[in-house]
C-alpha cells in the first residue's frame, strides 16, 4: 500500500456525524493534511506527498457506508465516469483525486454547464444499472465538470433500492429554466434555500415548474445577489 507510511495521519482524522442531511463536524485534521471536501458521512483530505489521491475518512457509526462504497467501486470497475478506488483502511477509502468544479459551484460561480454533461450523466446511470447497482443521490454537489466532461462522485447509496428522483428533477430544471440563469452567478444562500425547500416537498405532489417559479421570479427582480 503506497499510503501506508502516512496511515497514522489518516487515522488521526476525527469527524462527528449528525442525524438527517447535515454535514459532519470536523474535530481534528492533522496540519500535514489538506481538507478537500466535507459530506454527511465523511471528510475528504489529501497529503502533499500523494497529490493524485484523496482519503475519504468516515465518522464513527458510518462504517457500513464505507463498506458499501467500497463494494460499489469494486462492482463499477474501470470506467471514466467515476473516480478510481485504490483501497480501504479501517476508517477510510483511498480514491483518485478528481479536479474540477462541482455543478453546484458552476451555478454559484456562473460557470456554464454544457448540454453534454446531462447526456454523459445519463450514460453513466445506464452503466451503473448494468452493473446491478442503483444510481441514487445524484445532485449538484456529486457531479464534477472535468475538462468539459462529467465525473460522478459519492456512490455510497448505489446499493440501496428506490428512485429518489433528484437527478430527474434537476434535468427537468435544466431543460426548463437553466437558459434563464446560464452564465449568471446564483448566490449560495439562495441555492441553499432552494435545497431546503425541495426537501420539504413530497414526491407525490412535486412539480418542477411550480417549485421553481418563486425563485426565478426573485432572480428576475434583480435581487439575486443580496440577501433580502
Amino acid at each position: 500500500m503506497f499510503w501506508s507510511w502516512i496511515q497514522p495521519l489518516i487515522e488521526s482524522v476525527r469527524v462527528q456525524a449528525h442525524p438527517g442531511n447535515q454535514l459532519v463536524t470536523i474535530l481534528h485534521i492533522p496540519k500535514e493534511m489538506e481538507k478537500i471536501g466535507v459530506g454527511t458521512d465523511a471528510v475528504v483530505v489529501r497529503h502533499p506527498s500523494e497529490p493524485r489521491v484523496v482519503f475519504k475518512c468516515y465518522a464513527p457509526g458510518r462504517e457500513q457506508k464505507r463498506l458499501n462504497e467500497y463494494e460499489v467501486y469494486r462492482r463499477l470497475g474501470d470506467t471514466p465516469y467515476f473516480p478510481v478506488c485504490f483501497g480501504m483502511g479501517d476508517s477510510f477509502l483511498v480514491l483518485s483525486y478528481e479536479q474540477g468544479p462541482t455543478l453546484y459551484e458552476c451555478v454559484s460561480q456562473g460557470i456554464v454547464i454544457p448540454e453534454n454533461i446531462i447526456t454523459e450523466v445519463e450514460v453513466a446511470r445506464r452503466y451503473v444499472r448494468s452493473r446491478g447497482l442503483n444510481p441514487r443521490d445524484l445532485h449538484l454537489k456529486n457531479v464534477l465538470l472535468q475538462e468539459g466532461h462529467a465525473k460522478l462522485l459519492d456512490v455510497s447509496e448505489y446499493l440501496q433500492s428506490g428512485d429518489d428522483a433528484r437527478w430527474d428533477h434537476l434535468v427537468q430544471g435544466y431543460r426548463l429554466f437553466y437558459p434563464l440563469i446560464r452564465g449568471r452567478k446564483v448566490p449560495v444562500w439562495l441555492m441553499e434555500r432552494v435545497k431546503k425547500t425541495y426537501f420539504q416537498h413530497s414526491a407525490e405532489e412535486f412539480s418542477v415548474q411550480e417549485f421553481a417559479r418563486p425563485f426565478l421570479h426573485f432572480l428576475h427582480r434583480g435581487q439575486g445577489q443580496d440577501r433580502p
